[in-house]
């Protein structure tokens, strides 16, 4: 592998945890609690519908929310696993230097947004496609192909009244603040978003998502970030793929996930 893949890998590797990037072994240790203190997003969102009174909505208790969760089985050519406590950053642990992107890099980071009535993580990854192995001439593209895996860490997070509706629209002001760029830490570990792009997705009552440029050493990664709100009940999840951030390049949507999903909170 080039000196620059490997630069690159390294970029991922340090942005999410090493148990994200290694879930395709898969943990069945129970949710972690993040009771982390900070303060979820306070900007009013679109109602859910005409005339909707979201004020009176009650959140999905921690058992219904474990029933619309993702589980093994659910997305064809996956592993889906319980995430355990070294799965995600804590909000508490990760910081900024724009406080208007506050709450959008503790989304990328997995940490749940205000204080949700009952949250639940998962553990999703691709399995590798068959033929990745083949050799190739370009050290990059080989890697590439044989590390063509998505990982993407989902947390349900269920709130009562407009606070579903809130958290959404918070990540959505942070997003057009930050669209530019901002430098976070997350547990001890210094990262530089240079640009965060919406792109198409839908889903659910509201959907968006962005990908989310991590460069350092002027070596660029990619991470996708997707929000599903339906009801009181957001799903956030983030995406990365090793072989594409090792290569310098950009991957696909995990489509399969946002439909299985949104599908089991409809």
């Amino acid at each position: 592998m080039r000196p620059t893949a490997i630069r690159r890998t390294a970029v991922a590797a340090t942005v999410m945890s090493l148990a994200l990037l290694t879930a395709a072994c898969g943990s069945d240790a129970g949710d972690a609690a993040d009771k982390d203190g900070k303060a979820g997003g306070s900007a009013s969102g679109k109602p859910a519908g005409k005339g909707a009174d979201t004020s009176a909505v009650k959140a999905l208790t921690a058992a219904e929310l474990e029933k619309v969760s993702l589980a093994q089985g659910d997305v064809k050519g996956h592993k889906i696993a319980k995430a355990g406590p070294a799965d995600a950053i804590a909000a508490k642990d990760v910081t900024v230097d724009k406080a208007a992107c506050d709450v959008f890099a503790d989304a990328l980071m997995g940490a749940k947004a205000g204080t949700p009535a009952a949250s639940t993580q998962r553990k999703v990854v691709s399995e590798p496609k068959k033929g990745g192995d083949k050799e190739s001439d370009d050290p990059a593209e080989a890697f590439k192909a044989a590390f063509d895996i998505t990982t993407t860490l989902t947390t349900l997070a269920s709130y009562d009244g407009k606070g579903a509706e809130e958290v959404l629209a918070g990540l959505r002001t942070a997003a057009t603040e930050c669209a530019s760029g901002f430098t976070f830490t997350a547990a001890g570990s210094k990262q530089k978003i240079s640009k965060i792009a919406e792109v198409p997705v839908k889903g659910g009552e509201e959907a968006v998502a962005w990908t989310v440029t991590v460069e350092a050493d002027g070596e660029k990664s990619a991470m996708k970030l997707i929000q599903i709100r339906q009801g009181a009940t957001v799903a956030s999840l983030t995406s990365l793929n090793l072989g594409a951030s090792g290569a310098g390049g950009d991957f696909d949507l995990p489509t399969a996930v946002i439909d299985a999903q949104a599908g089991k909170l409809a």
